[in-house]
């Protein structure tokens, strides 16, 4: 991981967004926003799954009026997509809402540009500066043959211009293109040129087939080089889903630990068992517990299966008509292969427990888990037989 990029600091509400904040999750609603009620739905859906702001549209006067009451109830940062219109951008920014999406350059009358970046100072909204490769002024695209990444990078410079010559600060911005290459070329190259904080994305980035690949590896691609403060994966499916895949690439990345992290073999003739199976329960299961951030192994036989399950918090490797039981580097016991989900999760909260005392007594986190009593107890409740300490 290359050292973070230094960025100036907005406040989306209550999310930092810039400086050493943390890198935080945006989605979008489907929803038609003056339908009050199934935009809150949505809201909150996305705000379960983990998503640390939501933006929604506002193309109509009716959606602007329908914002106090999902402002106030949405329980999250609301975020209100603006385009053309300097009245409905005003109407957003008196309804409370806690950040604008827009493009400066829409708006053609100077006079408009300074009224809203007057408004928004004075309510302390920031403004997202959106720029698209599908929505490039024709001059750029007519000056470059093509949206390349320089002439996003050109667009996003001239439209931060706009809102600094009227001294408002509270900017972040994107230069979202839905190729990957050009994408990536375009943040590294903006980087070079100003303070603000970005905004990632790959655009139309599509169904999840291909979607989920494009966004981690353009936006995955970012983050390792320290470039990006906050992401929204663009997927043509239900928004849960984009945040679900923005909270694995942080995750996959060790920018974000606040869930599991499943290690499993990819299977081969040497299982010794339905590796596919087995992942698949323990996954199911295990998202169904309330658990602290730690990485659980499932390795399908004893050649790679022992480093991988000793190294997790609890991992098993199994072996003919058995599997062996690990936790945090120390080997637990043999256990049957038809007892092996209820092992690993039993030796799992057994952990988590742990875990939990550690980080309320211990700065350090540091522990040292299922030794003794509590790990003999975790396979006798199991009817198993512990192996020696």
């Amino acid at each position: 991981m290359y050292e973070r990029r230094k960025t100036r600091q907005i406040s989306v509400g209550s999310v930092p967004v810039g400086g050493d904040a943390p890198v935080s999750i945006q989605s979008m609603t489907t929803t038609k926003t003056d339908n009050v009620d199934a935009t809150l739905i949505q809201v909150h859906a996305l705000a379960t799954q983990g998503a640390d702001i939501v933006r929604v549209a506002v193309p109509h006067e009716g959606d602007a009026k329908a914002l106090p009451m999902i402002v106030r109830e949405g329980g999250v940062p609301i975020i209100a997509d603006i385009h053309f219109s300097v009245r409905l951008a005003l109407m957003a920014i008196e309804a409370g809402v806690h950040g604008l999406r827009l493009n400066p350059g829409n708006m053609r009358n100077p006079k408009h540009i300074k009224e809203v970046a007057d408004a928004a100072r004075e309510r302390g909204i920031p403004i997202r500066i959106g720029v698209n490769a599908g929505s490039l002024d024709k001059k750029l695209v007519a000056k470059y043959g093509r949206p390349t990444a320089e002439a996003l990078v050109e667009s996003a410079l001239y439209e931060i211009g706009l809102l600094e010559q009227h001294g408002f600060r509270d900017i972040k911005v994107s230069v979202k293109h839905q190729n990957v290459p050009e994408m990536i070329n375009a943040y590294r190259l903006l980087a070079a040129e100003t303070d603000v904080p970005f905004h990632l994305g790959v655009t139309e980035a599509g169904t999840p087939k291909q979607g989920v690949t494009k966004s981690a590896i353009g936006i995955g691609t970012l983050l390792a080089e320290g470039i990006g403060d906050t992401i929204r994966v663009s997927l043509t499916a239900d928004p849960v889903e984009e945040v679900k895949v923005g909270k694995q690439i942080l995750h996959a990345l060790g920018i974000r630990q606040d869930s599991f992290d499943l290690v499993a073999c990819p299977s081969c003739g040497r299982a010794e068992l339905d590796v596919f199976e087995l992942a698949n329960e323990v996954e199911e299961r295990i998202e169904k517990m309330d658990l602290p951030p730690m990485q659980i192994a499932v390795m399908g036989c004893e050649v790679n299966g022992p480093g991988e399950a000793r190294d997790a918090d609890i991992g098993i490797a199994a072996g003919p008509g058995r599997g062996l039981l690990f936790a945090k580097g120390k080997q637990i016991g043999w256990v049957p292969h038809d007892k092996l989900v209820d092992a690993l999760l039993e030796a799992a909260e057994q952990v988590a427990g742990e875990i939990r005392a550690a980080g309320d007594a211990d700065p350090d986190g540091a522990v040292t888990v299922l030794k003794g009593a509590g790990r003999r107890n975790a396979l006798l409740s199991l009817g198993l037989r512990p192996t020696d300490d």
